[in-house]
């Protein structure tokens, strides 16, 4: 009786009840403690049991409960009063409604991810991507700002973890019935599910249906590919989170991209709900969003080129990895029998111009690779990383696109993430801000974290304490039900009963395990890690858990490694692994640790947000100044740990950073903690936190990302799709027009003339430098172009740092040259410098529908020894 099926059982509520079914349909209970309190009172115990759950509590609680409540005239009030609560929150005029109303703002944004942590409940998410994009979910609904999410329902989820006796990670994949889970079938005309499906190679059909999860005011389209319309080896496609080989992978991309784009189409048609006029790649998965859209067009009578232009003005493209091995790159002749003639899933485009899009067709490029990172690139005129500094690691990555440019040039801007507070940030911190600011409008500025940070010192540290021991409880039943699966029995666990002390400084370190975030750091050296869990006076305990990808067998052996030590009868009250890191375990975790270590390999955390989870809760940040952490780390709101860069010997980099650590720990972190004033409180100690809370809290808010994403990428985005629609299409096909020209005849421009001009002596600071240059235009004309001067300091590699550019205009009656267009532009930039100096001139594409100079990836310079004009000392 192996072959088991799952299905949900549920009890028919009392009319009375009702109210139950739409609070429990809607996600917004997973960040809304009151919502949660009227389902807890419903049955504690069958709350318990259910993890929280309000969808499946439903179908557990006996009826004669329900009888029992639908008599019960206070809990009516508290449900009443929940409905109507809801009913406000999705009807109200928020954020964006006011935003609107000063801009002519996008009516709605489609916005793709492959994963979506939302709640436990809801197990579509392996990680940080997941989490993000479920906090820009709620964020959003919070704001009012009009997304439509569109992810797949994967069977499976991602994976259940265990560990084996020897502490070998073990996966497991409980199947998910989605009728027990808070969704509701799309339906189309007739009351049939809407399905959208898309072709495939040896002419099969892939179909899926659409479930809607409601996330607020936001709808969450996710598409299913498990049901009877689909042979059984389609019914897989939908199966498991990055599963399967990279056919199936390529078929999910194909499914969430090109099936996502239908789901959103059919949706609207449905509801009614707003088109989109904005589309946003959450990485380079969602890709084929942009092709798809592409066919659109085409189907509507543009040409590709044309139809790519139109596509990709309305488009944003978040990139989320600063390593080139988290990027999806497939192998060019299977995604071209995917686009094949016949057998398309975007019959109308060729396969040539759909490969062209992910071509690596770059001096580093793999000439038999298709990158779906490079493709979402391509198809979207507003692309941004997701810190500062991993703004600029993407830039480097992928400068080969923009060849020309200095990096610094390269147009991939950053929004730094932020986190959804009231799903991440404990019930207690919350009561504490509402009592000490009532306006929850004020924290969106630093007065209102400056108002809480006004709490008494008695105060703060009860919270503090009263987190800590809620998790070493948490710890000790999680830890116990693990030890039982690797094959304890109850009696050889009596010692769990004294893991971890309440009294004792908490350091937390959870996240996935691949090798450049170094799990294992903490252990280079045992004994002098022991010797700190162990100190008499000054202990510290440490709370791990991470999970491995199933294929990584690295990670595995690093969870492996962490395991035995915490396994050890002489540390175990000190220190330990938790499995099964999920959503539940991260909010235990970032509210109950007292300081967040992340120590990765520095650049290569691309934002690391479960620090600021930590930070809003009352933690202090240790950590490697990677991802947001360089951004905002101040020198006073938790610790920098010094990195060894340049170093290249990866063992002596790990050697030099994991002594830094230590260090920190041993002669800063573990000293202030247990530094406590005559009234038993850590004076100093609280006062980091309090300072913590007021530098980063305004800044660590997924509401404040959200509106940078809206003011800074989603208008302007909206903006230029509408550009290019108006009139029919006509600007698309203008720009699409003016680009293949300006590309024809580059090649023909060249700077020939390069002097400084009306200068008798050295420059001097607060004067001007004058510059004429004489430009070869080919076939284009001085509108199509704009020429620059930029002056900077000279580099040991011949080129300018930091420069100071200006625009140059045509001097009036241009020469033109028999056959050719010779053009001379003059200007001059102010000097604010000393020093020696350099200059140089450049010619870049210019058309107002343009969102950057660079996009075009053409520039056009002087060749040497014109590049860069030295010698200027200026005084």
């Amino acid at each position: 009786m192996k072959a088991i099926r799952r299905f949900t059982v549920r009890t028919a509520l009392p009319d009375e009840l009702a109210a139950l079914e739409r609070l429990a349909a809607n996600l917004r209970w997973a960040w809304h403690a009151p919502t949660r309190e009227v389902f807890a009172a419903v049955d504690p115990a069958v709350w318990e049991r259910c993890g929280h759950d309000p969808f499946r509590m439903l179908g557990e609680v006996p009826a004669e409960r329900f009888g029992e409540l639908a008599r019960d005239e206070r809990f009516l009030a508290r449900l009443g009063a929940a409905d109507s609560d809801l009913a406000a929150y999705l009807g109200d005029d928020r954020w964006y409604q006011h935003y609107a109303r000063e801009r002519d703002a996008p009516a709605a944004v489609a916005y793709f991810s492959a994963e979506y942590g939302l709640t436990a409940a809801l197990p579509q998410y392996s990680g940080g991507l997941g989490i993000l994009a479920g906090d820009h979910l709620k964020s959003a609904s919070d704001l009012g700002a009009p997304l439509i999410g569109v992810g797949l329902l994967y069977q499976h989820g991602y994976f259940s973890q265990a560990l084996s006796p020897e502490g070998w990670q073990l996966e497991d994949y409980p199947e998910v019935d989605p009728r027990g889970l808070p969704l509701t079938q799309l339906r189309g005309g007739g009351g049939a599910p809407a399905c959208v499906g898309l072709d495939l190679p040896g002419g099969q059909r892939l179909n899926a249906r659409v479930w809607v999860a409601r996330a607020g005011r936001v709808p969450l389209l996710l598409l299913d590919a498990a049901h009877e319309d689909n042979p059984a080896d389609l019914r897989a496609v939908t199966d498991r989170l990055y599963g399967g080989g990279k056919e199936h992978r390529l078929r999910q991309e194909l499914l969430l991209g090109v099936g996502g784009v239908r789901a959103v189409r059919a949706y609207c048609r449905a509801t009614g709900h707003p088109a989109p006029e904005v589309f946003h790649m959450n990485e380079g998965h969602a890709g084929f969003l942009g092709v798809e859209r592409a066919r659109e067009l085409v189907d509507g009578g543009l040409s590709f080129d044309e139809a790519v232009e139109a596509a990709r003005a309305g488009t944003v493209f978040t990139t989320h990895t600063p390593v080139s091995a988290g990027i999806d790159r497939f192998d060019r002749e299977l995604v071209g029998r995917h686009f094949a003639p016949g057998d398309s899933a975007t019959p109308g485009l060729a396969a040539g111009d759909v490969l062209r899009l992910g071509a690596e067709d770059y001096a580093e490029g793999d000439p038999d690779v298709f990158n779906m990172a490079v493709m979402g690139m391509r198809l979207a005129q507003r692309v941004n990383g997701v810190s500062r500094l991993h703004g600029a690691v993407s830039r480097e990555m992928f400068r080969g696109l923009w060849p020309g440019f200095d990096t610094a040039e390269v147009p991939i801007t950053a929004v730094t993430n932020g986190v959804h507070a009231r799903t991440w940030v404990a019930e207690e911190a919350q009561d504490l801000a509402r009592r000490m600011v009532p306006d929850a409008g004020e924290f969106t500025s630093a007065e209102g974290w400056r108002k809480l940070a006004g709490a008494s010192e008695a105060e703060l540290w009860e919270m503090r304490r009263t987190l800590r021991e809620r998790l070493v409880v948490d710890v000790r039943e999680r830890l116990r039900a693990s030890w039982r699966r690797r094959g304890a029995s109850q009696a050889e666990l009596g010692w769990v009963d004294d893991v971890l002390d309440p009294e004792v400084l908490t350091i937390g370190f959870a996240r996935r395990v691949p090798s450049y975030k170094r799990l294992t750091l903490m252990l280079r050296d045992r004994e002098r890690l022991a010797s700190m869990l162990l100190d008499p006076d000054r202990p510290l305990q440490i709370v791990v858990a991470g999970k491995a990808h199933p294929a990584d067998e690295g990670g595995k052996r690093l969870i492996q490694e962490i395991v035995r030590f915490a396994d050890d009868p002489r540390v175990r009250h000190r220190i330990v692994f938790l499995p099964d890191y999920d959503m539940a375990l991260a909010r235990a975790l970032v509210q109950g640790c007292d300081v967040w270590l992340n120590n990765p390999l520095r650049p290569l955390e691309a934002c690391g947000t479960s620090g600021m989870k930590s930070a809003l809760n009352g933690g202090l940040n240790l950590s490697v100044r990677d991802g947001w952490w360089e951004e905002w780390y101040d020198g006073s709101n938790g610790w920098a740990v010094p990195t060894a860069d340049g170093v290249e010997d990866p063992d002596r980099r790990d050697a030099i950073e994991a002594a830094a650590l230590y260090d920190l720990v041993e002669q800063q972190v573990v000293p202030l903690f247990y530094d406590f004033d005559d009234r038993g409180l850590p004076k100093r100690w609280l006062e980091m936190v309090k300072h913590t809370l007021v530098s980063l809290g305004p800044k660590v808010l997924a509401t404040r990302m959200v509106q940078e994403y809206v003011t800074r990428l989603y208008q302007g985005a909206a903006d230029s799709s509408r550009a290019l629609a108006a009139g029919g299409m006509r600007g698309a096909g203008e720009l699409a027009a003016w680009k293949r020209r300006v590309r024809g005849a580059w090649p023909d421009v060249r700077v020939e003339h390069v002097e400084m001009t009306g200068c008798e002596g050295p420059p001097l600071v607060g004067g001007d430098l004058r510059v004429r240059a004489c430009v070869e235009l080919g076939g284009l004309a001085p509108e199509d172009v704009r020429v620059e001067v930029a002056v900077g300091r000279v580099s040991d590699s011949e080129s300018l740092v930091d420069p100071v550019l200006a625009e140059l205009s045509a001097d009036e009656g241009a020469a033109e040259a028999a056959g050719s267009r010779t053009v001379c532009y003059h200007g001059s930039v102010p000097l604010r410098r000393a020093g020696s100096c350099g200059f140089t001139v450049r010619v870049l594409p210019h058309h107002s529908l343009l969102a950057d100079s660079a996009e075009m990836g053409l520039v056009a310079t002087p060749e040497p020894p014109e590049a860069v004009k030295e010698g200027m000392v200026l005084r």
